[in-house]
């Protein structure tokens, strides 16, 4: 045996697949053997061009650099596709979106709990109900017959057919697996929703095609332009302009507006417009919006002086402008106004004055939408420009441009004040004028649009609609994107000029621009683009004229295209004329004043940049365009000796131009290599050949110097030109020079760069997308000898002086290939070969190359003879690129190795593609895969793989996140070895980083790091798309039960268990033993890690468990959703290679998240519908009074027996997460549902008792599990988003443990990169939104909080599918273990467990279609076992009858028949046995009327139905006609009936809890010699009470019902220890005694039936005691619980459990350290009372009862009436019912008869004197209490209250029937009697009262200062009236005449001088409390009670002397008198 931790040795799989010819020919199982033939494909696919004509230079005649741009710019790009890649497990659709497709066509499954009866009727009925009677009297027994009458008269539900026919058991089988077996879902994983991940690690995007950058894109359409003054026509310019930036952001886009008739005033000077210059919007783009852009509109009109001239001057002077007016509008502004207006289009009015105001107010909610994610760079209030709603904007203000402030400058000065407006604006001539524009977000592809080069953007349907033009964009900071297109463009921007210092007239100055190829006039080019309602382009532009200036600003934008080659003499040419305007005689309009050049190249570099030039005041002389103005050419006049004078800016747009010196010089020199022409001049440098190579080598390390923007532009070539070294050395001086060295450092640096500096632009694993779309679709082979055109279309350009190589099969390649088909592997001689290359390239560069067939330009041709002689043809030069690219990498060190292995993934897939593209050309794709590459290759492979799992394994604590990409580049890349080499060397390699990573694994002491490391790797190899073919799922570890792989049948299995060879191979197949790690080698490691990271003794591995887990999930869910293993065949192989897990599985069983336990802590009973756990207060109970009934044990609900395994530690386990336990448990199920039904029972049988049971647990598990949870609860849900919260609980324990790991961190980290700038750094927005699409698909659950109806629904139908799957395979499992157990016989044992579980599955909310399949296998598990139940499994037996009872009363037909079918052969199969089914009958009966108990929702009328059903079968069922049997059904369905009477009752009573628990009450008497019964109805009530969190009845339930069991238990045990009866009760309650079973109708207990019920044990009655204890302590009746204990503690005494007794004394000192913290009663308010009286007829039984209501503590008397008001008001009629206001007396006679009356008051507790010693604390005054008193005031004639002489007051004392707490919350009053005190002993009761309040003041610890100062205020205060003073003076004053009276004046008295000494003590107390500022207060106090003292001291003093005589003897009756006052007595 290997242990698990150490790898074993992987099969040969090459070697393996030739030794095993395959048992299959064909079928299903034939794909799994073997990847398929077009597995791998290399395709050409032509690049999507947005043009209708590809952008391409006219000339015919290129320089090599624009030859090889141009290629770059247009070949095809080269794919090798993975054809199956999508179905590996990266791209599972159930992580996708597209799990919704999957699901469509569910049917719908019918839930009991969502067939809740519908509100409204509902409703109604109980209103009916409640309107009925109200009289209970006919409970709890009615008159039988009409009862027996309603159920003969009601109708049965459908009865099954053949249910009593004697069929054989085999049949019955067969026939219900026929059944469950049908219509199934073939894909569990479909229902099942992805576990909540990020991204999955296995995941790589295909990358973005490259393509040219728009930023977001903004159409801006011109609708009108007025001036106030309309003479001339008027051009106009918009541009935008980033004042922050102060750049100007875009180019000029030109309009004009003019009518027909003013264009008809320049008719002689404009040539025809072209129509692309009549384009009135534009399509603009902001790669970084911010709000610093601005929108700048430009006028200019004709050069004019008087108005009324305008005609004539504009045909003299047309073809001059002059600046006129400008405005800007704030584009931010506007964009977000227009999102906040609810209007399809918005107009916006721009007034001039408060510009900002007016749009202030709604900006606030500016664009909702994507806005969130984005944050501007530059941290300003976001942008964004994708979503706002277009907007209609006039503008009003324009400004008068004035001459002299023309400059950029001052325009950005301008529009920074216009954001916050000054008075520099104020300073602005304003023009009235109006402009129309309409802004809006540009549509994905707008039609009839030009691009800068005009060209026609595809769809342009017809040539002559008015264009919209594409704006170029100057990004405002840089972009990094490749070129992808051809663009060659010049802006020249003349700045100013100084002729301050000309001599002569200067004055209207403007400029002509010009382009020339050479010297003379004529050689100007017409590449001027024109600007508006003009030709294309001309040859020469204007500059405005601004009027009377010498030294004028320019803002002239002059756009030109520049010729692709340029030669020395192309230069720029300005022209300066004096433009006169007045028409004097023989004046010439233009007078030429000076000239001025730039010449286009300087050392072969394009000359850019800000110029000062000198100016020439004549014509430059002959030649002078190859020197610039600078030079002093001898002889030339200059303007202001020669200084610059002249400013000019000249920017280049250009793909062909690199603009960076590096750059140019490294092409130059691979061009020069090309030319092969020496010396080559580069920049003020000649280069010799002998010179060369040192060059070459330093340009490329200096490439390293280069600016990164231009490197990224021209990346493609770059990276090509520097393939295309390494692999084709050059040969210089007749040496080859190995270039692959300097090329791979080269690579290396450039790709960090990237890396480094553009980290928003990269996926989760760190690879940077612009080298991703490189790879997948630029890089290819370059042509490796010059005579041939490049394999494949294009090639990486080429051309001779290289190395050549004779190679035996040429591949040709040709202009004639048809591209779009892939070019298939298998013919490799698609076309023959053009004559010579050269021909062909000719003629395709003949037709411009513009036919898209063969739209890349080849120019590969050889362009001069070859130079001196080739080294011999047959010298072996060239390098296969991946072969040196290996090489280089295994040998480098230092910081190339290091800036290699930063982007390892880089050259890795590099060099694959390479890889393949040599097997493509090389016709290798089909050969053996031992025979595709060289063995030294290989060995480079090995060493390279194994020092990088070294890095790994050494640097993953140092440098996490380098390591984490490191990882998955190379599992990436051993995944990628798997499609094209030799697979078992592939396993070989893996096994090598496996053995490294695992031994430093298991030598750390917190590994989970580098294990989660360990997990990525596995994760993404076993991502493979034929993952499963590598695990060669028909390799013969199975047992060969029958040649071919059909299912065996199930005769042929008993014999099968005989030699012990295939016992062994099933135990393989089960365990993860070598051969089966050896041979299914991917799936032994999942499965390995699995089992090694779920070991709970796996130390420092618990953060891991989520991960894991989730691997194995993805893989199966994989699998299930996989087309080609759609087979059922084909599915159970796929299942062979997990059936290990089922082990692995139960092995965790201690450590799975407890599904059941939520049952028990929401207080759900296993047989309450889902509604009625909402409102759960205290769930104290009803769980297990449910359990209780239904015959589980109580102590151990947490778990399943067997849970209690013994664990192999003994140490703690921790548990998982409820989604980690969650996704394990689907795994197991999908591989019982899809494994060999045969090969499973051979394994069961195999298994020890002890390992089934496990199983068992397991499925039980399951089943809570997948409960449906009902659309109730999603609804709920839905509001709490519960898919987030699940796992906070994992994601800290993760936190904690660190395995969260830096690459998460990465993602997170380009995520918030992303949140940050609206584009990525240097991203146009679109490709960045997509790719957040990808990476959050798993947000949206956090951000749509609200699902709709229908999404609720899908869910609900989702999770009721999964359920009835989940439970049916549940079903099929467990039928394989009986049929083990019937085939084996010695495992009777665990039957019990597989009832277990169907009865939890019958307990939890199931589909009817479930629920009909578990009812027939239930049915055949009593009909083959029967004894089972009836003997052993007893419990069990009750269970079941409550389940079957509970389904009987379904709403659901088909649950209801399967039901009552069931019931009714449990009772039949119980009657055979035994002739008499007084058992079922019991348990029935309880059962029912446990049920009607708890159930809210019951309805009887469906359990009629199936009553009625029941005795319909008994009627039919002729074999048992003679027997008894008939009649006892017929008996046991009355008495069934009888208790459902009592539930409709229950029923009307629904909404009165009083009166729903008086009912009960009676119910319960009712059953007072059924010992079974009574207990079930306490315990129904102590469910109710605990609902209603009344926790102090609940717990004397509770006591009620234990003391009913111990009364039994005594009849039947006689144990010392045990309670004797009631009696030992006594002190908990004095109610107990009446469950004493004492009256002669007790039943004796030994009957058969009678006391069964698992209550009557002694571990039943201590299940009572602990619950009474736990609600006594919830009702915080601390001192009962240790009266409950001391019951309880002799039996555990006895049984010596220290364990229990420990636990009970620490309930006890909390019990006790409780009261001591709450002694002073405030803290524990235990109930308020009210006596409430019912009067009136229409109360029914309630007429004229009186009874006390125990109310929640601290409940007033509003609130009690406010209730019962609102109850019985709605019952009668508000109108009907009256509550009486006062508390006296109530005479019958006067009250309406036809109206309810109710009187409420609030009543105490009353004790006599004597009882008061008793009750000393706070709890004895608030314990069984069965005196109340109220008191009402009176005086005699009949007012009820008047001056304090003739204030009397009636005190009635109610006694009620039984003591407080009982077990019901009112209790009757029983006798009521009356004291009434006389004015003056109200005056005593009253000071005696004040007193006692001045002294609890006095003495409070802590003091309260507050409390006592408000006592004392009311005894001392002056104001107080009636106050003591005056009681003092009414009753004191003199002696009264009534000898009686003298008493109670003495008495008085005394309490007075006690009143006033408490008055001092209180006056005293509060002196030593207050501070300096109360001092006053004091005084003032003190001076009042030296008043009152004064004022009483006579009245106190005087003794009635008659008191004072001699002692009389009769000194006993002096507190009675008191008493015998004036009593009336009454009974």
């Amino acid at each position: 045996m290997v242990p698990l931790t150490e790898a074993v040795d992987p099969v040969d799989l090459e070697e393996y697949l030739n030794t095993h010819p395959l048992a299959v020919e064909s079928g299903p199982l034939r794909d799994l053997l073997e990847f398929p033939r077009d597995d791998i494909e290399v395709v050409y696919t032509p690049r999507e061009c947005r043009t209708l004509l590809s952008a391409v230079p006219e000339e015919s005649e290129m320089d090599p650099h624009v030859r090889d741009c141009v290629r770059s710019y247009t070949e095809d790009w080269a794919i090798v596709n993975r054809k199956y890649h999508k179905l590996g497990t990266g791209f599972n659709p159930n992580t996708l979106d597209k799990q919704k497709e999957r699901q469509k066509g569910l049917p719908k499954q019918v839930f009991e709990s969502d067939e809740a009866p519908d509100g409204n009727s509902y409703q109604d009925e109980q209103d009916d109900l409640k309107r009925r009677s109200m009289s209970i009297d006919d409970t709890p027994r009615g008159s039988w017959a009409c009862s027996i009458f309603d159920l003969k008269n009601s109708l049965p539900d459908a009865l099954l057919p053949n249910l009593l026919d004697r069929t054989p058991n085999e049949e019955i089988d067969h026939h219900n697996e026929d059944q469950r077996k049908s219509s199934r879902h073939k894909e569990l994983f479909a229902l099942h929703p992805a576990p909540d991940e990020e991204e999955p690690i296995e995941r790589l995007s295909v990358p973005e095609v490259p393509k040219e950058h728009f930023g977001q894109r903004l159409l801006v359409k011109c609708l009108s332009l007025k001036f106030e003054i309309e003479i001339e026509p008027i051009f106009a310019s918009l541009a935008l302009y980033d004042v922050k930036e102060k750049k100007k952001i875009s180019e000029n886009f030109y309009f004009d507006l003019n009518s027909e008739q003013m264009k008809g005033m320049l008719r002689p000077h404009v040539p025809p417009a072209a129509i692309s210059t009549l384009a009135r919007s534009a399509i603009f783009s902001i790669t970084y919006p911010s709000q610093d852009v601005f929108l700048v509109i430009k006028n200019k009109e004709k050069l004019e002086k008087l108005k009324g001239q305008a005609e004539q001057f504009c045909q003299r002077l047309g073809k001059y402008r002059m600046p006129f007016a400008w405005t800007a509008i704030h584009l931010m502004n506007i964009v977000s106004s227009a999102g906040s207006l609810e209007r399809d289009s918005t107009e916006v009015e721009v007034g001039t004055g408060e510009r900002k105001g007016s749009w202030s107010e709604r900006r606030n909610s500016s664009i909702v939408g994507r806005r969130s994610l984005e944050r501007t760079t530059s941290g300003d209030e976001a942008c964004n420009l994708s979503s706002f709603r277009p907007a209609t904007l006039t503008v009003t203000n324009f400004f008068k441009q004035e001459g002299d402030r023309l400059s950029d400058e001052d325009l950005y000065k301008f529009l920074a004040d216009m954001r916050r407006p000054s008075s520099v604006l104020r300073r602005l001539r304003p023009i009235t004028a109006q402009l129309k524009i309409d802004i809006s977000p540009a549509p994905e592809n707008p039609h009839y649009c030009l691009t800068p080069e005009l060209l026609q953007v595809k769809l342009y349907p017809d040539s002559r609609v008015r264009p919209t033009r594409e704006i170029l964009e100057f990004p405002a900071r840089d972009v990094y994107v490749p070129n992808t297109t051809y663009r060659n463009l010049l802006y020249v921007y003349p700045q100013s000029l100084n002729f301050a210092n000309r001599q002569g007239s200067a004055r209207n100055i403007t400029v002509k621009v010009q382009f020339m190829y050479g010297e003379d006039p004529s050689n100007a080019m017409p590449v001027i683009f024109g600007k508006s309602s003009c030709p294309e382009f001309s040859k020469e532009a204007y500059t405005a004229v601004v009027y009377h200036n010498r030294s004028p600003d320019f803002h002239e934008e002059i756009k030109i295209k520049l010729p692709a080659t340029l030669t020395d003499h192309h230069h720029l040419l300005f022209t300066f004329y004096h433009v006169s305007c007045q028409q004097k005689q023989n004046t010439p309009l233009e007078t030429p004043v000076g000239y001025t050049w730039i010449p286009m190249l300087q050392n072969g570099r394009l000359k850019t940049g800000q110029f000062c030039l000198p100016v020439s005041l004549e014509k430059p002389p002959q030649a002078y365009s190859v020197l610039s103005p600078e030079v002093p050419l001898p002889g030339m006049k200059w303007v202001d000796n020669h200084k610059g004078v002249f400013n000019v800016e000249v920017v280049a747009v250009s793909s062909l131009h690199t603009q960076d010196p590096y750059l140019d010089k490294f092409f130059a020199l691979v061009h020069a290599l090309d030319e092969h022409m020496f010396p080559v001049r580069i920049g003020d440098m000649r280069i010799m050949e002998n010179n060369l190579e040192n060059e070459l080598k330093s340009s490329i390390s200096a490439l390293n110097s280069s600016q990164l923007e231009p490197v990224v532009r021209f990346l493609h070539l770059l990276l090509d030109k520097l393939i295309l070294l390494v692999v084709r050395p050059p040969v210089i001086a007749g040496q080859i020079v190995n270039l692959g060295q300097a090329s791979f450092e080269a690579m290396a640096s450039i790709i960090n760069r990237l890396h480094k500096n553009l980290d928003g632009n990269q996926d989760q694993h760190g690879r940077n997308s612009l080298l991703a779309s490189y790879i997948y679709y630029v890089f290819r082979l370059p042509n490796t000898y010059p005579n041939s055109p490049s394999p494949g279309p294009g090639g990486l350009g080429g051309s001779v002086h290289y190395a050549t190589m004779a190679r035996s099969a040429v591949r040709p390649g040709g202009g004639n290939l048809n591209r779009s088909r892939s070019l298939s592997n298998s013919n490799p001689d698609i076309s023959g070969t053009p004559t010579s290359p050269d021909d062909e390239v000719r003629s395709i560069i003949g037709t411009k190359g513009l036919d898209r067939s063969n739209s890349w330009v080849n120019t590969g041709g050889p362009k001069a003879a070859p130079w001196g002689s080739n080294p011999s043809p047959s010298a072996e030069s060239t390098q296969l690129f991946h072969e040196e690219l290996a090489l280089q990498w295994v040998v480098c060190s230092g910081s190339v190795r290091e800036a290699a292995l930063q982007q390892a993934w880089f050259f890795f897939e590099l060099m694959v593609k390479s890889m393949v593209h040599h097997l493509y050309f090389a016709d290798k794709l089909d050969a053996a895969r031992k025979n595709r590459f060289p063995e030294r290759f290989m060995d480079d492979v090995s060493a390279l793989v194994s020092t990088i799992a070294g890095d790994i394994v050494s640097r993953f604590q140092k440098d996490t996140e380098m390591v984490e990409r490191l990882n998955t580049s190379l599992a990436f890349f051993l995944n990628d070895l798997l499609s094209i080499m030799d697979r078992g060397f592939v396993f070989a390699l893996i096994k090598t980083c496996y053995k490294q990573v695992s031994s430093k694994v298991y030598s750390l002491t917190n590994p989970s790091n580098l294990a989660s490391l360990k997990l990525d790797f596995l994760r993404i190899i076993c991502s493979h798309e034929h993952y499963v073919t590598l695990n060669l799922p028909c390799s013969l570890l199975t047992p060969p039960a029958s040649p071919s792989p059909s299912v065996s049948s199930a005769t042929s299995q008993s014999s099968g268990f005989s030699t012990n060879v295939q016992d062994q191979k099933i135990a393989n197949m089960f365990e993860l033993s070598v051969p089966f790690r050896q041979q299914h080698y991917l799936a032994g490691l999942v499965l390995t890690e699995l089992a090694v990271i779920l070991d709970p003794d796996a130390e420092g591995l618990f953060g891991l468990h989520k991960k894991v887990i989730n691997m194995v999930h993805n893989l199966l869910s994989s699998h299930d959703s996989d087309p080609r293993y759609a087979d059922p065949q084909v599915k159970a192989r796929v299942a062979m290679l997990y059936l290990p897990l089922i082990g692995v599985i139960m092995e965790t069983v201690p450590q799975l998240y407890d599904f059941t336990e939520s049952h028990n802590q929401r207080g759900r009973p296993s047989c309450v519908a889902v509604d009625d756990y909402e409102s759960e207060g205290g769930s104290m109970i009803n769980q297990t009074v449910a359990m209780a009934i239904a015959g589980t044990s109580v102590p151990q609900l947490t778990r399943p027996s067997s849970f209690l395994l013994p664990s192999s530690s003994g140490r703690q386990h921790s548990t998982f997460s409820t989604e980690s336990s969650r996704s394990l448990l689907i795994c197991l199920l999908w591989v019982l549902k899809n494994a060999d039904e045969s090969v499973l029972q051979k394994w069961f049988t195999d298994l020890s008792v002890l390992q089934l049971n496990r199983l068992l647990d397991l499925l039980y598990l399951c089943v809570s599990c997948f409960e449906y949870k009902g659309k109730k609860v999603f609804e709920r849900m839905n509001s709490l988003t519960f898919k987030k919260s699940k796992d906070m609980r994992a994601k800290l324990e993760e936190a904690i443990l660190g395995s969260i790991g830096a690459r998460q961190e990465m993602v997170r980290r380009s995520r918030g990169q992303l949140e940050r700038s609206p584009s990525g750094s240097a991203f146009g927005s679109q490709e960045n939104l997509r790719w957040r699409k990808d990476m959050t698909h798993w947000r949206q659950n956090t951000e749509k909080l609200d699902k709709s109806r229908a999404e609720i629904e899908h869910e609900a139908l989702i999770d009721g599918n999964l359920a009835t799957e989940a439970n049916l395979i549940i079903l099929d499992t467990l039928e394989i273990v009986v049929q083990t157990v019937s085939v084996t016989e010695s495992k009777e044992s665990i039957l019990g467990g597989v009832l277990k579980v169907l009865l939890h599955s019958m307990a939890c909310n199931q589909s009817a279609l479930y629920l009909q399949h578990c009812f027939a296998t239930q049915r055949a598990l009593v009909s083959k076992f029967p004894e089972l139940l009836f003997e052993e499994e007893t419990e069990q037996c009750a269970d079941l009858c409550l389940r079957l009872l509970r389904h009987c009363s379904s709403s659901v037909n088909t649950i209801r028949s399967h039901a009552s079918a069931s019931l009714y052969l449990l009772m039949r199969q119980n009657f055979e046995i035994g002739n008499n089914f007084a058992r079922v009958k019991m348990q029935v009966t309880m059962s029912l009327s446990s049920l009607v108990g708890t159930s809210q929702n019951f309805n009887e009328e469906f359990l009629r139905r199936s009553l009625k059903t029941i005795l319909t079968y008994a009627e039919e069922d002729l074999e048992l006609r003679e027997t008894t049997f008939p009649d006892q059904v017929q008996d046991l369905v009355f008495n069934l009936h009888m208790i459902l009477s009592d539930t409709v009752k229950m029923k009307e009573h629904q909404e009165d809890p009083e009166m729903l628990i008086d009912l009960m009450y009676r119910i319960a008497k009712g059953y007072q010699n059924s010992p079974d019964l009574r207990l079930t109805w306490l315990q129904n009530m102590a469910g109710k009470h605990s609902e209603r969190s009344n926790h102090a009845e609940s717990a004397q339930c509770l006591v009620h019902s234990a003391a009913l069991v111990a009364e039994y238990l005594s009849m039947l045990e006689d144990r010392k220890y045990l309670p004797v009866g009631c009696v030992t009760f006594q002190n908990i309650s004095s109610n107990v005694l009446e469950e004493s079973a004492v009256s002669d109708d007790v039943v004796s207990p030994d009957e058969e039936g009678i006391c069964s019920g698992k209550y009557f044990t002694e571990a039943g009655l201590v299940g009572l005691l602990e619950q009474a204890a736990a609600s006594f302590s919830m009702a915080g009746m601390y001192e009962a619980v240790n009266e409950v204990y001391k019951v309880l503690i002799p039996i555990h005494e006895a049984n010596r459990d220290a364990k229990k007794l420990s636990t009970i004394h620490g309930k006890l000192q909390e019990a006790f350290s409780k009261i001591v913290h709450q002694s002073t009663g405030w803290e524990r308010m235990f109930g308020t009372y009210f006596r409430v009286g019912f009067y009136g007829t229409k109360f029914g039984d309630l007429d004229e009862q009186e009874f006390v209501y125990k109310e929640p503590a601290i409940t007033k008397l509003a609130e009690i009436s406010h209730r019962l008001e609102g109850f019985y008001g709605e019952r009668f009629g508000e109108d009907v019912l009256e509550v009486i206001k006062d508390s006296n007396p109530v005479d019958k006679c006067k009250l309406d008869p036809n109206k309810a009356y109710i009187q409420i008051t609030y009543v105490e507790p009353y004790f006599d004197t004597y009882e008061m010693k008793d009750r000393i604390t706070y709890f004895d005054k608030n314990y069984n209490l069965r005196r109340f008193m109220y008191c009402t005031p009176f005086t005699l004639d009949g007012r009820a209250h008047g001056d304090l002489h003739e204030q009397f007051k009636r005190k009635t004392i109610l006694t009620t029937s039984h003591a407080f707490p009982y077990i019901k919350t009112r209790i009757n009053v029983i006798h009521k009697e009356e004291i009434i005190l006389t004015p003056i002993e109200v005056a005593i009761e009253d000071m005696q009262k004040k007193t006692q309040e001045l002294a609890f003041a006095t003495h409070q610890d802590p003091a309260d200062p507050k409390m006592l100062q408000m006592v004392l205020q009311g005894s001392v205060g002056t104001t107080v009236n009636q106050g003591p003073l005056e009681v003092a003076q009414v009753f004191l004053a003199e002696i009264p005449n009534d000898p009686k009276l003298f008493r109670h004046h003495n008495k008085l008295r005394l309490c007075f001088k006690d009143f006033t000494k408490r008055c001092e003590d209180a006056l005293r107390k509060n002196k030593s409390l207050i501070g300096p500022d109360q001092k006053e207060y004091q005084r003032e106090l003190e001076r009042n009670y030296h008043r009152l003292k004064e004022a009483l001291q006579p009245l106190i003093n005087r003794k009635i002397p008659q008191l004072y005589k001699a002692v009389l003897p009769v000194t006993c009756h002096r507190d009675s008198f008191s008493r015998m006052s004036l009593r009336k007595m009454e009974i």
